[in-house]
């Protein structure tokens, strides 16, 4: 009498262990092919941030650890640049190397407007002045609206004299990626100076300092950072290394000069 029930138990137990078995599968599968996806995504951005690759029309895929890579390229530099970035992404342990070197490679032209490459330069870009003109003691960053597109750069927003315009002009031509400038800054006496409005500069720390004055010399496309020491002492920066001119010495001095918080710049050990 219990025969046919017991049958069923068993059926229905088998069933239930295939289906629970398919669905470990299942799972297993959609989580390799969302890893998948994301290292693809990873290699892709990634490319599209280089300089170097993002007009390459490079193509990615991934499988089992494995990136397959396929394009083409101007230079051998460029294609083992890409193959490098993809095997700097976590969980790809080979690449299957499949770009094309061709020196008379003309990548294609870009179709509409910027890329997510070139949206993410002009944001760094945009940011990057902005700072500056903030740690500038000369300039009012609040009054100041910078917009950069493909590296040239439009300022709009008031300055309170012809010299702080004339500076807001050079800090923004001075940054890295900055091409062009057009400086449409409107001098407005009205405008409270920032000399008077910020705090006293005894207030602000040597560190700070320091470190601000490191980072505008770092974002200089005019002036090597890496050839100068920055330290300061109760306001006085002293700034110490060796560079290849007398207009680099110049700008870096005027750029120091120009940090909220700075007394003096010595200068004496910047040689040439």
């Amino acid at each position: 009498m219990n025969l046919v029930p017991n049958k069923l138990l068993v059926s229905a137990g088998v069933a239930i262990a295939l289906l629970t078995t398919s669905g470990v599968a299942f799972c297993d599968t959609v989580s390799d092919n969302l890893i998948e996806a994301r290292q693809e995504t990873q290699i892709w951005t990634t490319y599209a941030l280089s300089p170097y690759l993002r007009a390459n029309d490079l193509k990615v895929s991934v499988e089992d650890g494995r990136a397959t890579l396929k394009g083409e390229v101007a230079e051998e530099v460029n294609r083992d640049l890409a193959k490098q970035i993809a095997l700097g992404v976590g969980g790809i342990t080979s690449v299957d190397n499949q770009i094309v070197v061709k020196q008379d490679y003309t990548p294609p032209a870009p179709t509409g407007g910027r890329g997510f490459g070139d949206l993410i330069d002009d944001a760094t870009i945009s940011t990057t002045i902005k700072s500056k003109l903030l740690w500038s003691l000369y300039t009012d960053a609040t009054a100041i609206n910078v917009d950069a597109n493909f590296g040239k750069v439009i300022l709009n927003g008031t300055a309170d004299t012809a010299a702080a315009k004339a500076l807001a002009g050079r800090i923004a031509m001075n940054t890295r990626g900055v091409h062009a400038v057009d400086n449409r800054l409107v001098v407005s006496p009205a405008v409270a100076s920032k000399t008077t409005t910020v705090a006293s500069k005894s207030d602000i720390s040597d560190s700070w300092i320091t470190t601000k004055v490191k980072s505008t010399l770092i974002y200089s496309s005019n002036v090597d950072a890496g050839q100068i020491t920055v330290s300061t002492e109760g306001g006085v920066v002293k700034l110490i290394g060796k560079l290849d001119s007398g207009a680099q010495r110049a700008l870096a001095i005027e750029l120091a000069e120009n940090i909220r918080g700075v007394k003096r710049v010595d200068a004496t050990n910047l040689k040439l």
